[in-house]
């Protein structure tokens, strides 16, 4: 069971076998990685059906001592740092038209989105010191580093509240919530990092401070690149990482739209509960996020470990897959007819949870 779970996961792989077959390729390849990821995923995820079962009892404790599963993500760590290294070196070469200079832009991003801020996010909910310094380091490939801060010390604790950042508001289109997520997660970050700052006495206006650190950190990353390489590889690198990004940010669009948490009392809202996060058991979008989509789980336990995360008889679930759900926001009144519906009938049943029907 172990060998056929490393095998499945093994399937992440295939996003940079696309980035590199691309570059291999040229010419319209160069998008492979986009076409294979917003085209083929969701299509073989139509063509299969969800797989809801859960790991037994009896062997979850051993899967999580295991050190495999944390090699995995290590491995993939590995993985984006060599194929962010190929692509600076090699986006400068002449005689690439700029179709293919975009396309192997926008492959980056992809890894971006996928092997550098999803491995991170798990990462960055592990306990180890080692795991936690390679998710900054694996952010820093995207510039974005104040996720360690908004998502661990804001999100988990404000997700379905107007005080989130990532929770979109229903009738909020994705393109909207993009711009106010990244303001507004930016504003969090430094309003977590500054109030603990005070709390211990300390000056919030300081390269101490994590927050002007991680930006330090950003700002020498990129700038070295272009010093070492050229102004065109800079424009490449910051492209991707934007493209990263917005990947990102269009995950946390999907996995939490509509869902908010009913206030209780002026200081105090319900508790998280699985209907509050937008789940799937498809299994390719399980492996190639490592298990990102069973979101209800992860919220509930943001420690455990993404090879024992659980499917939940009351979470949300989307009609489809993480990548089909992600293309379907880019058109927003599709999105807003699909989904709104679905968003409707769970605030019923959460009001009728909670005693307000």
């Amino acid at each position: 069971m172990m060998l056929r779970a490393v095998l499945k996961y093994a399937l992440a792989w295939s996003i940079p076998l696309c980035f590199f077959l691309g570059w291999k390729l040229g010419g319209v390849f160069s998008w492979l990685t986009l076409i294979y990821a917003f085209g083929v995923l969701p299509f073989l995820e139509f063509l299969i059906p969800p797989q809801k079962e859960n790991l037994p009892e009896s062997l979850r404790d051993e899967w999580i001592r295991r050190y495999l599963f944390r090699g995995i993500l290590h491995l993939a760590a590995i993985t984006q740092f060599a194929a962010w290294i190929f692509f600076l070196y090699h986006i400068q070469q002449d005689g690439l038209t700029w179709s293919e200079w975009l396309g192997h832009v926008v492959g980056m991003g992809i890894m971006c989105g996928v092997f550098a801020i999803n491995v991170a996010h798990e990462l960055g909910h592990h306990t180890q010191r080692f795991d936690t310094i390679v998710a900054r380091m694996l952010l820093a490939t995207s510039l974005y580093m104040h996720f360690f801060i908004e998502h661990n010390r804001g999100h988990h604790r404000d997700v379905g509240t107007p005080q989130d950042a990532d929770t979109a508001r229903m009738h909020e289109g994705v393109y909207r919530f993009w711009f106010r997520s990244l303001v507004q997660g930016y504003r969090v970050s430094w309003d977590i990092v500054a109030k603990e700052r005070r709390r211990k006495g300390k000056a919030v206006w300081s390269i101490t401070s994590e927050w002007f650190l991680y930006w330090f950190i950003e700002l020498a990353l990129f700038g070295a690149i272009g010093w070492m390489f050229s102004l065109s590889v800079l424009y490449a690198a910051i492209g991707a990482a934007v493209f990263g990004i917005m990947l990102l940010e269009t995950v946390n669009y999907i996995e939490h739209y509509g869902l908010m948490r009913s206030k209780v009392s002026a200081f105090r809202y319900t508790d998280v509960e699985p209907w509050h996060s937008w789940n799937s058991d498809h299994a390719i979008g399980r492996a190639v996020l490592f298990e990102l989509s069973r979101h209800s789980d992860h919220h509930w336990k943001p420690s455990k470990p993404y090879q024992v995360l659980d499917t939940m008889d009351d979470a949300a679930m989307l009609p489809a897959g993480y990548p089909a759900m992600m293309l379907l926001s880019l058109i927003p009144p599709l999105w807003f007819r699909v989904m709104n519906p679905r968003v409707l009938k769970i605030q019923r049943a959460d009001d009728t949870a909670h005693g307000k029907a």
